[in-house]
């Protein structure tokens, strides 16, 4: 499955908040310095979908804000 995120960064707290146009909004307390975020982003995914940390990859998007990710 495909979904598309946005990813809000240096949050205080990590946490997903689902749109009505399907794709969701990751916050994560990383900072986007040395792929950080996308780290937390993958733990935050995993823990949602209760799938391991493997089975989520970012297709698109590594350094930006909007990302593709796939949740095998």
């Amino acid at each position: 499955m495909k979904i598309e995120i946005r990813v809000k960064t240096n949050s205080r707290k990590t946490g997903i908040v689902p749109l009505p146009d399907g794709s969701l909004v990751v916050s994560v307390k990383a900072p986007p310095i040395e792929g950080r975020a996308n780290i937390e982003v993958v733990e935050a995914l995993a823990h949602y979908y209760g799938k391991r940390k493997r089975d989520i990859t970012i297709l698109r998007g590594e350094r930006g804000k909007k990302k593709l990710v796939e949740i095998a």
